[in-house]
Parts: structure tokens; C-alpha cells; sequence
């Protein structure tokens, strides 16, 4: 029988950088992920849920998310609501060289949910240490987003990332949910659908003949 969750709602690196500086969100559109992160934190804060913000923290002389300037702060749709917690973070995991590890302890917090930038890079390690430190991971991916990249390996478009490490956080990593359906759970108790790297190869490999038969 499932017990009820001890959540927390992490808000990765909701900053000026990614809606008017130098590494805007592309894909779902910056407004839309905005929006959602908003109803995600008032959602927790109704709901007795424990709120906790990361702020990316780069050297002043840094290309992105210098310390003190307009980019590095956090966005307004954050800096104007109530968090029980914050930390400054200088790698893309959370976990890494702050204290989120032992205050979420402290608090007897054993699931994460996971709103922010960017999907690929920073939520991404969080979901998976959290994961590796045996929480249960929930990521609300339209609260969420990626950008595209092109180097020597090729290129990826801000669809195609957010998509693809979407569907490998569902594989095992985390329950992928829309903010709709995290709000549904948080309020009615039912628990998220989770899914084993195991099963999703086999629906692949289904739909893949499928397509073959066509």
C-alpha cells in the first residue's frame, strides 16, 4: 500500500537568463513554462508543501548568470512568491555544494517534484541524484524547457531535447507529469504512474514493428 508522499517543490533556476538574456527558453515556450512554475509554487504553498529555490551562481566576469547582474536574478513569477528554502548553486545539480541534501532530510522529505530550467542540464542531475539518493522524483514538464544546441556532435532543437530527456526521465528516473496533473495528484492523493527502463523498450520495440507491418 502506498504511503503519501513527503513532497517538496524545487524551483531550479527560474532566472532572467533564460527569458530575457543570452539563453532564452525556447521550447515549450518561456511564457508557458512561467506560468505553470507559478501555479506549481501556489499549488504547494495551498497545499502545506514545502517550496525551495535555486539560484545558478556564476563568477561576475561570467558570460551567463554573472553574480549581481539582471540575468543572474531570479524572475519575478519567483522573487515575488514565499519559499521555505534557498541556495545559490554553482553546478547544474542542486545537490551539489549546497545543503539541499541535509535540509530536505531534516524536513523528512522523501519526494522531490521538479520545476525550472533547463530541462537537459539542471533539472536533469537533480532529478537523478535525488533518484540515486533513493527519493521519488516528480517533473512537471510544462514547467520546464530547453533550448537548441549545435556542436561537433550535431544538432538538437529545444523540442527534441525537452521531448527526449522527457521520456527518459519516465523510463525510470521520474514521473513526468503536466502541472495539471501534479496539482490533481497533490490534491487528491493519487499517486503518479512511474515506468521501468524494461518496459519502455518493449513498448518501443512494439510500435516500432508496428510501424514496420504498416
Amino acid at each position: 500500500m502506498n504511503q503519501t508522499p513527503r513532497r517538496a517543490l524545487i524551483v531550479i533556476d527560474v532566472q532572467n537568463e533564460y527569458v530575457t538574456g543570452d539563453l532564452k527558453i525556447q521550447y515549450p515556450p518561456v511564457g508557458t513554462s512561467l506560468r505553470h512554475i507559478g501555479r506549481a509554487m501556489d499549488g504547494a504553498q495551498a497545499a502545506g508543501i514545502p517550496v525551495i529555490v535555486i539560484q545558478q551562481t556564476s563568477p561576475a566576469d561570467a558570460p551567463l548568470f554573472a553574480v549581481g547582474t539582471p540575468g543572474w536574478e531570479l524572475h519575478e513569477v519567483v522573487a515575488s512568491r514565499p519559499h521555505d528554502h534557498y541556495q545559490r548553486k554553482l553546478l547544474p545539480s542542486a545537490f551539489s555544494g549546497t545543503d539541499l541534501a541535509e535540509w530536505l532530510a531534516e524536513q523528512q522529505i522523501d519526494t522531490l517534484a521538479v520545476v525550472g530550467y533547463m530541462t537537459h542540464n539542471c533539472n536533469d542531475t537533480t532529478i537523478k541524484h535525488a533518484f540515486d539518493r533513493g527519493m521519488q522524483v516528480e517533473f512537471l514538464h510544462d514547467a520546464s524547457g530547453a533550448v537548441p544546441y549545435a556542436n561537433r556532435a550535431g544538432f538538437a532543437s529545444a523540442e527534441e531535447i525537452h521531448r527526449v530527456f522527457s521520456v527518459v526521465e519516465q523510463s525510470r528516473y521520474a514521473a513526468v507529469l503536466s502541472t495539471d496533473e501534479w496539482l490533481e495528484c497533490v490534491t487528491t492523493g493519487r499517486m503518479p504512474e512511474r515506468d521501468t527502463i524494461h518496459a519502455s523498450h518493449q513498448r518501443a520495440l512494439a510500435l516500432l514493428a508496428q510501424d514496420a507491418a504498416a
